[in-house]
């Protein structure tokens, strides 16, 4: 266990990243700390929850860390519901992406890794689907998390149980540092005040805000428009992934749509007319029976992009500051491998070469 009167180890942000860090850090015995500005602004709380490497067509290094990551997905989240004594609803329900041409679907990245299915079995998986869909494929070994309703609160609760240390309405100004080591941050606290918080070590989890904090890091928004509607238990037993749109359908029969990728408007908050037109459409273009269920909520959110679209992981500029930032589309999918690359990093346990080429694969400074 940590030395009590040691510093404790700073996660700068708290949503989803910050928290999966925060949570491995504390099992292995780190005291830790969460700084966080408003949780709910996170990615973590907005997503639609898919672990979807082969359904979303990745390629390259991202698919082989999305793989990597979805085959420890069970062992994290059972770590995480032992802590918290609380379900993450985590659901391998599969994920169908369907296709309007046979060279569609046999030139998609994932396909070898799917399933192919014809008209009739497409519309078996997914009943009332439009007649534009003539085959598809079906991804089995993909599925879905309910991040929104119980993953994140899992996650805090396991955190707070392990005696991790939140102080939530914090911003972080600027980092201290002295001959490049890190030293501390500048916090502006809930009534305003300035303080400075000395450690010796932080990890950077600010998402889409991330530049903000460090000037060179190549992370941008990208804002999504999402809803959800309400339909009977099991009206779709399948996650549809189709171009632009996705129906994520829980076990209540609550169904989340997304989302809209919005790269030109920066930090924009709300709603927008188009953006919102842009899902119904969606939703038209794959099953449109479910336009005429109730629409439940409507929210936004701001995912963190890289050039590569490739999150940002390991040790930064700074001698003792680490990154877990820059996860674009795949926060929840690369939250398992993330938490357990920066704890072993941080706490200097050995890795296996898999997970030494990762981190370095996914080094601040690839670009």
């Amino acid at each position: 266990m940590g030395v009590l009167n040691e510093k404790p180890l700073l996660i700068l942000g708290g949503g989803l990243m910050g928290l999966a860090v925060a949570h491995e850090l504390a099992k292995k015995g780190k005291r830790v700390e969460v700084l966080s500005r408003s949780r709910l602004e996170a990615a973590g709380f907005v997503a639609a929850g898919m672990l979807a490497p082969h359904a979303e067509g990745l390629k390259g290094d991202l698919l082989n860390i999305g793989q990597i990551s979805l085959q420890r997905q069970p062992k994290w989240i059972e770590s995480i519901e032992s802590n918290s004594k609380m379900s993450c609803g985590l659901k391998n329900c599969g994920i169908v992406v369907p296709f309007e041409s046979e060279k569609d679907c046999e030139s998609y990245p994932t396909f070898n890794f799917g399933e192919t299915l014809n008209r009739d079995a497409l519309v078996k998986e997914i009943p009332g689907l439009s007649k534009r869909w003539k085959l598809g494929l079906l991804f089995k070994q993909d599925g879905q998390i309910d991040n929104r309703r119980l993953l994140m609160r899992a996650l805090e609760k396991a955190c707070v149980e392990l005696g991790v240390h939140f102080q939530e309405g914090v911003e972080v100004i600027e980092i201290i540092k002295d001959s490049n080591k890190f030293k501390g941050v500048k916090i502006k606290d809930i009534n305003g005040n300035i303080k400075l918080l000395e450690s010796k070590e932080a990890v950077l989890c600010c998402g889409a805000w991330s530049k903000q904090i460090i000037k060179t890091l190549p992370i941008f928004p990208v804002k999504g428009q999402m809803l959800s509607i309400q339909g009977p238990k099991q009206i779709l037993k399948r996650i549809v992934f189709g171009p632009g749109i996705y129906l994520v359908p829980r076990d209540d029969g609550l169904i989340i749509v997304g989302a809209t990728s919005e790269r030109e408007v920066g930090f924009q908050d709300g709603l927008t007319p188009k953006g919102q037109s842009e899902l119904k459409e969606g939703i038209e273009s794959l099953v449109p029976e479910l336009n005429q269920l109730p629409h439940m909520e409507r929210w936004w959110g701001f995912r963190p992009c890289t050039t590569d679209e490739g999150p940002l992981l390991g040790m930064s500029s700074v001698n003792g500051l680490w990154l877990a930032t820059g996860h674009y589309r795949n926060g929840v999918l690369l939250a398992a491998i993330t938490a357990e690359l920066i704890g072993k990093s941080i706490c200097s346990l050995p890795m296996s070469e898999e997970e030494s080429n990762l981190l370095f694969k996914f080094r601040w400074n690839r670009f």
